[in-house]
């Protein structure tokens, strides 16, 4: 589907990663900023707002490698700083030649020599940053989320292909002691965690595209009725349990 710089098949990812930004600033418009977000722990729709912002402010000055300039402490204007750093991304992305070298997280731990992060890398990070994040906020407010399949199957991608290695290479989680396999109902292909030996235990996860990304994010369960374990579930559980994303 795609490769973990974020070649794809022809989707034009600045232009979702717009969209989709445009949507959280409707949605932190309308949001009271004190609102509890379940999902990342003790935040608050401000957290929330003022981490993506910051999130966004970073890759920007990852993608040009450069060191990006402080934000400060605020206290902020929460729609007026998302929709600046949004636009300085979305700028700094449509103006770098996409294939160019960039500061990733792809090359985290990885000899100078191996290294192959690109300006392109960013569209997708932070089209799939955004992604998870207005879920988190549209949860939170009661407006609910369901998103695009392509967007959902990217992620669940991008998680089992970049961030789940990476969490195991930078020593944050062991390698998988189970061949866990995440199969989408809406596909035919099927996802693999890496790292496990020939001789393990597998485990196969079935269920909507968008209950698989979220449960690899941390933000579903095993418990959700739409996803259905052959395996062992105390394998899947204890994989959930270390982490798979940062």
């Amino acid at each position: 589907m795609t490769t973990a710089d974020g070649r794809l098949d022809g989707r034009d990812r600045l232009a979702r990663l717009a969209q989709l930004q445009g949507g959280f600033l409707a949605s932190a418009e309308r949001a009271d900023p004190a609102t509890k977000v379940p999902s990342c722990g003790r935040w608050d729709v401000r957290q929330l707002v003022v981490h993506l912002s910051r999130i966004h402010h970073w890759a920007a000055a990852q993608a040009a490698r450069r060191q990006e300039v402080p934000l400060g402490r605020g206290p902020f204007d929460l729609p007026a700083l998302y929709a600046e750093c949004a636009a300085e991304l979305r700028d700094a992305l449509a103006t770098l030649d996409h294939d160019a070298r960039a500061w990733t997280l792809l090359d985290d731990g990885v000899p100078k020599a191996e290294q192959t992060g690109t300006v392109r890398f960013w569209h997708r990070r932070q089209l799939l940053e955004t992604l998870v994040h207005l879920w988190d906020l549209r949860t939170a407010t009661g407006e609910g989320y369901d998103g695009d399949d392509a967007d959902w199957l990217d992620c669940l991608d991008e998680v089992v292909g970049t961030m789940h290695p990476r969490q195991v290479r930078l020593g944050r989680i062991p390698a998988p002691a189970a061949r866990i396999v995440l199969a989408p109902d809406e596909v035919e292909r099927r996802w693999t965690l890496t790292g496990a030996s020939a001789d393990a235990p597998e485990a196969v996860v079935r269920g909507p595209v968008r209950s698989l990304a979220l449960l690899v994010w941390g933000r579903d369960h095993l418990g959700d009725a739409t996803l259905r374990v052959k395996g062992d579930r105390a394998l899947v559980a204890a994989e959930l349990a270390h982490g798979m994303t940062p």
